[in-house]
């Protein structure tokens, strides 16, 4: 290969690593420093989904938290009516109307735990006791527990205040969801975790990555200045040598 052609591929080079911000723009540019490149990249990138599942986690923990928040209101508020209703000064009229209103209650925890579903999937019925979060680079991760809050699960179905009745119940249900609820918190906690150390870990490998593929702009520039005054140089040898031979052919027909 001749210099003229050395030094046209150098700019040819030059040129399209200044245009792409990359030293490594093939194979040919640094095979080993792409393997390198390539790995660090698909870590980064394995990194940064995670990090997006478990933010969507957290928001599918976010839509059962008010679900049971919800759940926690009706209870409280049943447990209230209880209290009411164990006044012997009530009618048995009196403690209907109390029971009528538990009745709507018990039907609003009915329809939440049926209803709360995300991303077209149930939360609180029962259906799914946990969902696996891949919050990690390798498909690891946690799992999300979540609970079942139907009206069976959480003991008072038959609850009934016209007549003999057990408030401890209605106490059992109120631990059963605000255990489920500290769970779900302490979960999400654990999610801000994951999301810190994933972009952490991300931003690092992306420096890796850029110190082995990107460009240093200065030293690039500088070589190629370098590699057109070569070619320029060539350039000027080469047409002094033709006037050269130019000379020294017309000399040896002239004389």
């Amino acid at each position: 290969m001749s210099i003229s052609a050395i030094s046209n591929q150098s700019i040819y080079r030059s040129y399209q690593s200044l245009s792409s911000g990359k030293r490594i723009n093939s194979a040919a540019d640094d095979a080993a420093g792409l393997a390198i490149a390539e790995k660090l990249k698909s870590q980064t990138n394995s990194y940064d989904v995670g990090t997006r599942n478990a933010g969507m986690s957290q928001d599918m923990i976010n839509v059962a938290d008010g679900a049971l928040s919800s759940i926690t209101d009706n209870l409280q508020r049943i447990r209230e009516l209880s209290v009411q209703a164990s006044n012997d000064l009530y009618t048995a009229a009196d403690k209907g109307a109390i029971q009528a209103e538990i009745d709507q209650l018990k039907q609003s925890i009915s329809d939440t735990a049926s209803q709360t579903s995300f991303n077209t999937m149930n939360l609180l019925d029962g259906s799914r006791d946990s969902f696996h979060v891949a919050a990690g680079p390798n498909i690891d991760g946690l799992t999300v527990n979540m609970p079942n809050s139907t009206l069976d699960a959480l003991g008072i179905a038959d609850y009934d205040v016209t007549g003999n009745f057990d408030l401890s119940a209605i106490d059992k249900a109120l631990e059963t969801v605000t255990s489920a609820r500290a769970g779900l918190g302490a979960t999400s906690n654990r999610l801000d975790s994951v999301m810190a150390y994933n972009a952490n870990a991300s931003y690092n490998l992306t420096a890796s990555q850029s110190r082995i593929e990107d460009l240093d702009y200065p030293g690039a520039v500088s070589e190629q200045k370098k590699n057109e005054l070569l070619r320029t140089f060539n350039l000027m040898m080469q047409r002094k040598k033709l006037e050269n031979e130019n000379g020294r052919v017309l000399k040896f027909f002239t004389t």
